[in-house]
């Protein structure tokens, strides 16, 4: 029984990297994985803030599950997001200026993040607060692992560096528009495409492999 436990608690887990990756799968979060990373930087700290709202809420709606009405689980989905977003709005106001300066507005729209309210409905809602914690623990450093890659490809090719630090060379031109908001949508598209083309040629391994047994 431990053993099927320490499965599912790993599956719920791995699933948000791979298997449902918020931005690769469902493609969802698009607005912050475009503006803000323009930098490797950037992306970490929007990923970072992002983790400690979902699993904050994920937990505390899970706490709260059987004693919030069905007809208004939203509205309170929404206000305890909300609560989590100001404390790490002014967390990072306090603690790191710059990067609060950087990312700006987007700190607070996390709120409407629907990645955020959509774990909340679709599974923190639903289950134990132990496996939600996992749930968004996973969902959330898929989220920022694409969060880095964008903001690294983009700030490597956009300025020739990697959290500021010289990786090409001073021969090397910048391509200035990986930095600017055209940048994001080449840099979301190729890896979407290679996303799929993984997850595409790994399905033709695992049927292969069934039919040969």
């Amino acid at each position: 029984m431990a053993k099927s436990s320490d499965t599912q608690r790993w599956d719920e887990f791995i699933k948000g990297l791979w298997r449902e990756n918020p931005i690769f799968v469902g493609v969802l979060g698009l607005c912050p994985s475009m503006a803000v990373t323009n930098t490797t930087m950037n992306g970490l700290v929007m990923g970072l803030a992002s983790t400690f709202v979902l699993v904050g809420s994920s937990a505390l709606v899970s706490m709260v599950r059987n004693y919030v009405p069905k007809q208004v689980r939203i509205s309170v989905f929404i206000i305890i997001i909300a609560t989590f977003v100001t404390a790490v709005d002014f967390s990072l106001a306090a603690v790191m200026p710059a990067a609060h300066k950087q990312l700006g507005a987007f700190i607070a729209l996390i709120v409407v993040n629907c990645i955020i309210l959509g774990r909340q409905e679709a599974f923190a809602s639903k289950n134990t607060v132990a496996l939600s914690i996992i749930d968004a623990l996973g969902m959330s450093a898929g989220f920022t692992l694409a969060l880095v890659m964008i903001g690294g490809i983009r700030e490597v090719l956009g300025m020739g560096s990697l959290l500021g630090i010289s990786v090409l060379g001073m021969a090397f031109e910048p391509w200035a528009i990986m930095i600017l908001p055209p940048g994001g949508f080449l840099t979301l598209g190729a890896l979407l495409s290679l996303f799929t083309w993984l997850k595409s040629r790994n399905e033709k391994k695992r049927q292969t492999t069934v039919g040969a047994v």
